[in-house]
């Protein structure tokens, strides 16, 4: 097919229509590119399909400097694209999904935190092949090796070097990039042949400096993939509860952090001096959470979101999965009365889904603000602040 882009879906897939009018989802190609693309999937509404030649190029598009990504690696679909245009086609797809899924006429969004595009990944999961690790290709279950890869942290490359995981099936990676420390996590981890790793390496957890804190996390905890965006993030939590500090609030200043991992944005808000329940399901981000928050005014609850008992609350903040909120658990926010909602959101078509759920529960949309954590993918973090509007319903 010889098609003409006209802009990127939230998949990072660029969207064209053929000659029948059904939308072409182009994997590939960039807004505004004139491109041959072969058909992988048709639907009847949809095509599926994938550039096999750059017919027009966009004054975007440059050639990818990973060499893993002309064998097809699917962990950086974006390295065709600019740094610099990644960043505003980000903005663009944030602005859009508010507004066609969130029904905001106009978002106020704010410029974009950027970051270091290359050698920032602190965690990678990646499947095993004869001992070596390696990443999918796009759209299909083909390894890659991937030794090398330019956006993994220097602590992390020595571990994707040669085969390291003999019997293994997938390996997940980490690193704390301000501590020196490293881990590595085998599955499966019984009847096979120990793993090859530096001394230093840790296999349960190791610890990492973020927001000025030293933090533990272990294996199966999240934890953002670079200190420098979770740097970023706390700063935007600090300052969207900085105007409702504590002391101005009636009973002490309450804070709930709904999602609250191994307890990164409760801890920041307990500095701040708020009162603080964290809420998470994972156990071993619950008990990374006590680990990391003792001593600090903060009850961490270990439980299911949809399923915890909401209490009153000042201020909510929520860093929900991909998945995002969803209806039970905007029910949950709003059960709490808080005056105000910061929501961290990962996933652009959830972020705006969300954001008309709040609304209709009572919270308008005061300041979006998309940080660039996910570099050469079209994944990013956004912070959203919600304020109730007055009348509407709360504890």
């Amino acid at each position: 097919m010889r098609l003409t882009t006209t802009g990127m879906a939230t998949d990072g897939r660029a969207i064209s229509r053929n000659g029948d009018g059904k939308v072409v989802f182009v994997e590939g190609a960039l807004p505004g590119e004139t491109v041959e693309a072969q058909s992988i999937e048709e639907k009847p509404s949809w095509v599926s399909a994938r550039v096999v030649d750059i017919l027009q190029a966009s004054a975007d598009r440059v050639d990818p400097p990973c060499p893993r990504r002309a064998e097809g690696c699917g962990g950086c679909p974006w390295q065709h694209i600019a740094p610099p245009a990644q960043s505003r086609i980000k903005a663009s797809l944030i602005t859009e999904s508010i507004q066609r899924l969130g029904g905001v006429a106009e978002v106020p969004l704010a410029r974009t935190v950027e970051l270091p595009p290359w050698g920032w990944r602190t965690s990678i999961r990646a499947a095993v092949q004869d001992g070596y690790p390696a990443l999918r290709q796009n759209q299909s279950h083909r390894l890659v090796p991937i030794p090398g890869c330019p956006v993994a942290h220097p602590l992390i490359r020595p571990l994707l070097e040669g085969p390291l995981y003999p019997g293994a099936e997938s390996v997940l990676l980490r690193c704390g990039a301000r501590t020196g420390e490293r881990l590595a996590s085998v599955s499966p981890q019984r009847g096979r042949p120990r793993a090859t790793l530096p001394e230093d390496t840790h296999r349960r957890y190791f610890y990492e400096l973020a927001a000025g804190r030293r933090w533990r996390v272990s294996a199966r905890s999240f934890f953002q993939s670079r200190p420098d965006g979770a740097d970023a993030l706390a700063d935007l939590v600090v300052r969207a509860t900085r105007e409702l500090a504590p002391a101005e609030t009636d009973g002490g200043g309450h804070a709930v952090d709904l999602y609250s991992g191994v307890g990164l944005f409760a801890g920041v808000l307990a500095e701040g001096g708020w009162r603080v329940t964290a809420v998470e399901g994972s156990p071993t981000s619950v008990r990374d959470a006590r680990h990391n928050l003792a001593g600090l005014p903060v009850q961490v609850v270990g439980a299911d979101v949809h399923r915890w008992k909401p209490i009153a609350a000042d201020v909510v903040v929520a860093d929900p999965s991909r998945a995002g909120l969803g209806r039970r658990a905007t029910e949950v926010v709003a059960a709490t009365g808080a005056r105000r909602v910061v929501l961290i959101s990962c996933d652009v078509a959830s972020l705006g889904r969300d954001i008309g759920l709040l609304d209709s529960v009572g919270y308008s949309l005061r300041s979006v603000t998309p940080v660039d954590v996910f570099s050469h993918s079209w994944r990013v973090e956004v912070v959203s602040v919600l304020d109730r509007r007055p009348g509407s319903a709360g504890a």
